[in-house]
């Protein structure tokens, strides 16, 4: 018998899922980034899974900041879910925070139609869609959709260059805590096609839908179809159960490492989201397609334009 997934029920009030986020400290201009990187690394230095990194005390004193904020990543990305340090949390809420607005952050509800960008396209939700190319942890949205793997953790391999690991980095370690509680609570992993929803901590986003997309090894089949599908719209559903979450961004669920045909994929991402928002009218305000390298950009171009996704 197939796991079934934990409802948001069951974890809303675990992740304080409906409370605003406020950092124990927030950003003050006259604070340097790089000395509370410094300071967040002497802080963790006696962790015994950051000493596995390779951080001792002193560790960052002889590096440059650019690879004292690499070695804070990468601990940050191998540590497990459980209380930091004294004093870790503030330091680091004020480097993310800091980090997040230099970052800038792009207003998803203002981004053009894809009716404004393909005037000449069939598909039907291009009216109430959009496709923006760039960096999904700069996006704020409402919430933005992470492809996770089965341990819903996020990644543990440092500077991997997965949107997991993105969007672990960018939001902070209270979202690995977040999933941690879920997960402990769901007793098993995630199953594939599902979805569940945390805060989004430093990212502009609110929200984080996390969910499973299907692993592609060897030919597509049509139970892959069947899974991206159900992913798609297992995001969609719970973000109907948040009151206030009007625009949601999908990054490419299944097309890095997991294996999925790009092109394919952008046609079931197009078609899944167009029959819910028919299904679902004025329930959302605008569903974004995220794509950051070019042949990402390429596939739903491809699509949108009457394309035949050969593979």
């Amino acid at each position: 018998m197939n796991a079934t997934a934990l409802p948001i029920a069951s974890y809303r009030a675990a992740v304080a899922l409906d409370e605003p986020f406020r950092p124990a400290l927030g950003h003050d201009p006259g604070w340097r980034s790089a000395d509370l990187v410094r300071e967040a690394l002497g802080l963790l230095s006696d962790d015994p899974v950051a000493v596995r990194t390779g951080l001792r005390p002193g560790a960052a004193d002889g590096i440059d900041d650019a690879a004292a904020r690499r070695l804070l990543r990468a601990v940050l990305t191998v540590r497990e879910a459980r209380p930091l340090p004294g004093g870790a949390a503030r330091v680091l809420d004020a480097l993310l925070s800091g980090e997040r607005l230099a970052r800038g952050a792009t207003d998803a509800a203002s981004q053009p139609t894809i009716r404004d960008m393909f005037p000449r396209t069939t598909y039907r939700a291009a009216d109430r869609t959009a496709l923006w190319q760039g960096d999904i942890t700069a996006l704020g949205a409402d919430a933005v959709v992470n492809a996770a793997n089965s341990a819903l953790l996020g990644c543990f391999v440092p500077m991997h260059l997965c949107i997991d690991n993105a969007i672990h980095a960018a939001a902070g370690p209270r979202l690995r805590a977040d999933c941690h509680r879920i997960m402990t609570l769901q007793g098993h992993p995630e199953p594939t096609g599902t979805a569940k929803i945390t805060r989004g901590y430093h990212l502009p986003a609110r929200y984080v839908l996390h969910t499973v997309g299907p692993v592609v090894d060897g030919p597509l089949r049509p139970a892959h179809t069947r899974a991206l599908t159900a992913s798609y719209r297992a995001c969609l559903d719970l973000a109907t159960r948040v009151e206030g979450l009007r625009t949601v961004a999908f990054c490419g669920i299944s097309t890095g490492v997991f294996g999925y045909p790009k092109k394919l994929a952008a046609r079931t991402a197009l078609d899944t989201v167009a029959d819910w928002l028919e299904t679902h009218p004025g329930r959302l305000d605008r569903v974004i397609f995220n794509v950051y390298a070019d042949d990402d950009l390429a596939a739903y171009a491809h699509a949108l334009t009457g394309g035949s996704p050969s593979r």
